[in-house]
């Protein structure tokens, strides 16, 4: 089958989350399976270009229709660690992606709809016409409204569309203008709740929901989150498109990249251990706290490693942190936060902690720290107000790091409670919380703690189950697959 990604973004080369994980992670496992993928994006600046081998042009003159003229695009072609991947360079005196970052400013909408347009338009001229064109979040939501609405009409009857929603929370909502300088034009055609009229908004437009709309088929990065989005109100305003193309909608857990995230392999840590000698990670716990001067005592390590926001959970972060040093626990933080009210907020935590000798607070990001803290950690949180799908407790599953997490999207789907799941008890790995709250953190928090002091065998066996689970890409690439033959059919 050939396919095409079209992404904002693609580890390690443009990556800001896990979406650009998810676009790398999931096209190498259907390359592996005999598909023929490629993957596009735009030619930012702050790209890591030496994640790039074989850069070079492969379309000099692609003009892009643009309002009322067109705009001068130049594509590249190399290879991400082996993924075929085309870069679109557009020459604009708006300078579309020369900003020093991927996202966040007034006009990203016109941006990424350019994109959109540019890789329809790029498909086009370069004849490409793969069976599956694979979107993602509302960056890319355009391209199935264009494809069906003007890039069908010109040639592109083939290709079918999936649309993977990694956070419903970015919508992408605009106004008209984006309409004339597409060439949809025709806003009383798309000004309407079975289009891309915004819902809680009439005089916007909302590019996700033109995706969801337009999309052949839809995909969330778990199933939980599917079910939530269709159930509670994670689905921000779009409960009605949600249940009105429910029959195209489904979910799909997010798989690991077990090439970077393997203790067997991982040269970031002092002794590589595995299920088999899981007594070597205490080598990682022993490196862990002399990295950061915590004490050498009888004492487990609860960690956080994320995004310091509020969707993470920082009111629980931060009431975990007090509970488990009064609790005969070792802390250790590694995150850094894009609001500046909630970083101020743990710097001060970082001072009153600082001469702690069982706490260290590290905002910053570090790759190799990272790894450490996973690797050298007895316990996760991950208590997220919501979760699409998770890649930390994964990754702690995987390190034998046990994941004590709140029952939300992809931790509800990936993290089964030691004492209360209807599970066998070689299939439970974690702690699992319902309640946003102190109480409810603290209820899973002080039975983890309780059985690691108390039954060290059990908790063993806890971490053991965690690093037998796959949850690799080998699942969800057949799943896609699937997903794939069957909008190829209709």
């Amino acid at each position: 089958m050939y396919i095409v990604m079209i992404a904002p973004e693609c580890a390690p080369v443009a990556k800001v989350g896990g979406l650009g994980d998810v676009v790398f992670g999931l096209s190498r496992e259907l390359e592996i399976r005999g598909n023929s993928v490629e993957i596009i994006l735009p030619k930012y600046d702050c790209m890591r270009y030496q994640e790039i081998y074989g850069l070079q042009i492969t379309m000099k003159d692609l003009w892009v229709p643009w309002y009322e003229g067109s705009v001068h695009c130049t594509v590249y072609f190399g290879f991400v660690h082996g993924r075929k991947c085309f870069f679109i360079e557009p020459h604009s005196q708006q300078n579309l992606f020369n900003r020093g970052v991927y996202y966040g400013h007034n006009d990203d909408d016109e941006r990424f709809a350019f994109f959109s347009k540019a890789s329809l338009e790029f498909m086009l001229k370069s004849g490409k016409h793969p069976d599956v064109i694979h979107c993602h979040d509302w960056q890319t939501a355009l391209v199935p409204v264009m494809l069906y609405e003007i890039y069908e009409k010109a040639g592109m009857t083939h290709p079918r569309v999936c649309l993977t929603l990694h956070n419903v929370a970015h919508q992408g909502l605009t106004r008209e203008h984006i309409l004339r300088a597409t060439g949809l034009n025709r806003p009383a055609h798309f000004y309407t709740q079975d289009r891309l009229q915004d819902p809680r908004n009439p005089g916007m437009l909302n590019l996700l929901k033109g995706g969801i709309v337009y999309s052949n088929f839809v995909t969330t990065v778990s199933p939980r989150y599917a079910w939530e989005l269709l159930n509670t109100d994670q689905h921000q305003g779009l409960s009605r498109t949600f249940h009105t193309h429910r029959s195209k909608l489904g979910g799909v857990l997010n798989g690991l990249d077990y090439d970077v995230w393997n203790p067997e392999t991982d040269g970031r840590l002092p002794k590589p251990y595995s299920a088999a000698k899981i007594g070597d990670k205490y080598e990682s716990k022993r490196a862990l706290r002399n990295r950061f001067w915590l004490q050498d005592v009888y004492k487990p390590i609860v960690c956080f490693v994320g995004r310091l926001d509020y969707q993470k959970g920082v009111p629980l972060i931060t009431h975990a942190i007090h509970y488990c040093l009064s609790h005969g626990c070792q802390f250790v933080l590694l995150g850094t936060s894009p609001d500046a009210k909630i970083g101020q907020h743990f710097w001060d935590l970082k001072r009153r902690y600082n001469d702690n000798p069982d706490c260290h607070i590290e905002l910053s990001f570090s790759e190799d720290l990272a790894h450490l803290i996973y690797a050298g950690s007895d316990m996760i949180i991950v208590p997220s107000l919501f979760e699409p799908c998770g890649l930390t407790q994964l990754i702690g599953l995987r390190y034998g790091t046990v994941p004590i997490v709140r029952a939300t999207g992809g931790l509800a789907d990936t993290v089964f409670d030691a004492n209360y799941a209807h599970r066998p008890y070689h299939e439970r790995n974690g702690y699992v919380f319902n309640d946003f709250n102190n109480a409810g953190i603290e209820s899973a928090l002080l039975r983890a703690i309780g059985m690691w002091y108390n039954y060290p065998q059990h908790f063993r066996e806890l971490m053991l189950n965690g690093m037998n689970y796959d949850f690799s890409w080998n699942h969800p690439g057949q799943d896609y697959l699937n997903i794939y033959e069957y909008i190829r059919e209709k």
